[in-house]
């Protein structure tokens, strides 16, 4: 992304922002709360337009008008709310919006074996303890229904996948299983882009670190290059308001 603006009725969202991310990389974004964390992502996953900048992907110009836009182009974004149905079954949150079908005469029907077929592997694949696809999503905990929206993300096949806010409410062990699940999609070659604000979390699993503040971006290091107690000063801060001196990215 190069020099990306976004104008919410008088308030400068994003400051021509630059933004990128590699293959198999993961970046912590970090930043208080109108920082323009929100503003940057749904612009990436087509929720929201852009005012003004480009966005590239695999080294092509593109634009992003639309969430199908971005999920054709291989980005998932599993927001803070999920988009889960707790008394649906964990394979029909897999596919919700996107059902398979088979054709039985004049009919289409949903494909409800096919999908209880290919949600089996995923779960595996992230690591997954559960027992039975068709446990309804209510059964599960804070941790694994983070796990099923992730899933959801990989079986699409997503070269970008952002993670808003993974961490919020979760118990330790739901912290826990989220750093496994990131981990095991670095492992895979996605990119990936987590947002929080509890950059503790993130830090063991990231290998850069941006730190937005009011629009702008304060921070662009990588992880070998900044200690935890380091970034913490920096998101202190950016929060006071304290103007950076800009420099290039990594």
């Amino acid at each position: 992304m190069k020099n990306i603006q976004k104008r919410y009725e008088g308030v400068q969202a994003l400051k021509r922002m630059d933004f990128r991310v590699y293959k198999g990389e993961t970046v912590g974004l970090i930043g208080d709360n109108g920082a323009g964390k929100s503003t940057l992502i749904k612009i990436i996953a087509g929720v929201i337009p852009r005012d003004g900048g480009e966005i590239h992907w695999n080294g092509k110009e593109v634009d992003i008008g639309s969430v199908k836009d971005a999920r054709e182009l291989g980005i998932e974004t599993v927001f803070q709310e999920q988009a889960l149905v707790d008394i649906l079954p964990i394979s029909s949150n897999i596919f919700l919006g996107r059902e398979p079908t088979r054709r039985i005469g004049a009919l289409n029907i949903i494909d409800y074996r096919r999908m209880t077929q290919e949600t089996i592997p995923l779960l595996k694949g992230l690591g997954l303890r559960i027992d039975s696809p068709g446990r309804e999503l209510r059964f599960c905990s804070g941790g694994e229904k983070q796990g099923v929206a992730i899933s959801r993300a990989v079986h699409y096949k997503a070269g970008l996948i952002i993670l808003d806010e993974p961490t919020r409410g979760l118990s330790i062990l739901g912290v826990e299983q989220v750093r496994e699940f990131v981990t095991k999609l670095k492992e895979r070659g996605h990119a990936c882009i987590y947002i929080t604000h509890s950059f503790q979390h993130v830090y063991s699993v990231a290998d850069r670190f941006v730190i937005l503040s009011r629009g702008m971006k304060f921070l662009d290091e990588r992880k070998e290059n900044i200690s935890l107690q380091e970034i913490e000063e920096k998101v202190i801060a950016a929060s006071k308001g304290v103007i950076p001196e800009m420099g290039v990215e990594p």
